[in-house]
């Protein structure tokens, strides 16, 4: 699903998954969450995630912009037995709070939430948005430290992005 292409509209409430968080933090991106929506929500068990190890170059960052964006779940997580307790607590809080979008980045767990109706965008689609909102001036050193700092994303799938928004491509790293 896209998010609107009105650069002067926001994009309601998304609920962020683990994954995503760490790869905005390391490219120093976490405010573009606040540019691109209205609310920024997650479940517990993404900031106990987020949280846990505090020797981080990021840590402050990421605990400073999430503390208080932490919601606890209402109803029982069925879903741990399809995922780690993050990914199926975010799924559970974005139908509680009727989210408008599930940023997550795991392919297993984003399937899944899509097979349940749910409005998913990841990371590198995140940045996309941003780029044409004009929001970065270019995505290629960003999905450059992306994969030096070993957040895992198909270097075709980069390309295919930095192709489109006329980048030159990246070389394995």
């Amino acid at each position: 699903m896209t998010l609107k292409s009105s650069c002067n509209m926001k994009n309601g409430l998304v609920i962020a998954d683990s994954g995503a968080i760490f790869s905005l933090a390391v490219i120093d991106k976490l405010e573009i969450l606040n540019l691109l929506f209205d609310n920024i929500r997650i479940p517990m068990a993404v900031w106990k995630e987020i949280t846990l190890d505090k020797t981080t170059k990021q840590f402050q960052t990421i605990y400073s912009f999430f503390q208080d964006k932490t919601v606890q779940i209402k109803g029982f997580n069925e879903l741990t037995f399809l995922m780690d307790y993050g990914e199926s607590e975010s799924i559970i809080l974005y139908k509680e709070l009727k989210a408008n979008f599930l940023l997550i980045d795991d392919k297993k767990a984003r399937k899944i939430a899509e097979s349940f109706g749910l409005k998913c965008i990841g990371t590198v689609g995140l940045l996309s948005v941003a780029r044409d909102k004009n929001m970065i001036s270019k995505l290629k050193p960003l999905f450059e430290r992306l994969l030096q700092n070993k957040r895992f994303y198909a270097v075709e799938l980069l390309n295919a992005i930095l192709s489109k928004h006329g980048e030159n491509k990246i070389n394995k790293i």
